[in-house]
């Protein structure tokens, strides 16, 4: 461990959660609110973004077969949240420490002012000694608006509470090299900065219960290492695995975090799915955002715009070939940025603070 965490995020996963038969495992969540409470007994802030409504709503309420899936999640989830949250009340009492309910959906990350005040609150609350429990609204989520899973809620959260750490629980003991129930698979302890692409290697299948799979606990967990935050990927399901995570105990892998980055680029970081516009740029644009000086991105060096978007919105920017380079928080609406095409002498369309370059931009 590079450094003792300040705030710390922890996301349990479904299938920690969960037994084989799908009921809820309330003995495995009683072990972990034991030891969230000794890491806060040592004067850590922690955040719990937890599964596992579905699956007590599941246990509680039982549908007709032909009832719609969505429909199905939907009043799971709405029945489910409110045992989860007093589950995880009553057990937290038991060491005198008070928790809160956050739902959330993505459009909650969308808006900055949006974006802050949430931030404001889950300050204030980690502030006071108070445990947020944060879980994903599924009962108005759509489609277009649901996050890949809670792996990359955590992400987020993490990044808006300018969280230093973060532990992502399933059921395995982290990356390996194959599939982890191959025996040759080989478990990856350190996941440096400049590591290869793991996409070929991490096996694509998904848990039981949750939505998403290995690759999408990697991609989230590199996102929040390239922020600045260090990242582990245990196993959940083990004894005492978050103490033994801190003293170096358990198998896991480890994210290596990069320097951390200024708090309106964590804000953006997350953005590629929320952005409202397009800017494509030229080569001399292209050239001054990828250089070691600090440069914002000036009418001058946009070519085209698409969408219609408003000043404070999330912008994505691409170059004249297609690749991606970034995002921005737009400083004036798309019908002036398209006025502004080309032209020299230029308040910046995306200043400095607010653009995060994309690492092979």
């Amino acid at each position: 461990m590079l450094q003792k965490p300040k705030i710390l995020v922890i996301k349990i996963g479904s299938n920690v959660l969960t037994k084989e038969g799908g009921q809820p495992d309330v003995e495995r969540m009683d072990s972990l609110v034991n030891q969230i409470a000794s890491l806060k007994s040592v004067g850590i802030k922690i955040l719990l973004v937890s599964s596992g409504a579905v699956a007590f709503g599941r246990g509680e309420i039982k549908l007709p077969e032909k009832t719609d899936p969505i429909l199905k999640k939907q009043i799971w989830a709405s029945s489910g949240q409110i045992e989860l949250i007093n589950t995880y009340k009553r057990l937290f009492k038991n060491h005198e420490i008070n928790i809160s309910q956050i739902l959330v959906t993505k459009e909650d990350f969308r808006d900055r002012k949006h974006y802050l005040n949430m931030r404001n609150c889950l300050l204030g609350l980690i502030a006071q000694g108070i445990v947020p429990v944060i879980n994903e609204n599924d009962t108005v989520a759509i489609t277009e608006l649901m996050f890949t899973d809670n792996d990359e809620l955590a992400s987020l959260t993490a990044a808006m509470v300018n969280a230093d750490s973060l532990i992502l629980l399933t059921n395995v003991d982290g990356i390996f090299d194959g599939n982890p129930t191959d025996p040759d698979s080989k478990l990856i302890n350190s996941i440096g900065h400049k590591m290869p692409d793991l996409g070929g290697i991490i096996s694509p299948l998904k848990s039981s219960f949750g939505r998403g799979g290995m690759l999408t606990k990697t991609n989230m967990a590199k996102k929040a290492a390239e922020l600045g935050i260090q990242v582990w990927i245990a196993n959940g399901k083990k004894e005492d695995i978050l103490l033994d995570v801190f003293s170096q105990k358990a198998p896991s892998t480890y994210f290596e975090p990069n320097q951390r980055k200024q708090s309106p680029k964590k804000w953006l970081a997350h953005g590629d799915q929320y952005f409202k516009g397009e800017v494509f740029i030229n080569d001399g644009a292209k050239t001054a955002l990828s250089s070691n000086k600090i440069s914002s991105l000036l009418p001058v060096g946009i070519v085209s715009v698409k969408g219609d978007f408003s000043k404070g919105d999330i912008i994505r920017i691409t170059d004249e070939n297609g690749l991606k380079i970034g995002l921005g928080k737009a400083e004036y609406p798309a019908s002036l940025v398209k006025e502004k095409i080309g032209l020299k002498n230029q308040k910046p369309f995306i200043h400095y603070d607010y653009l995060y370059l994309f690492q092979n931009g």
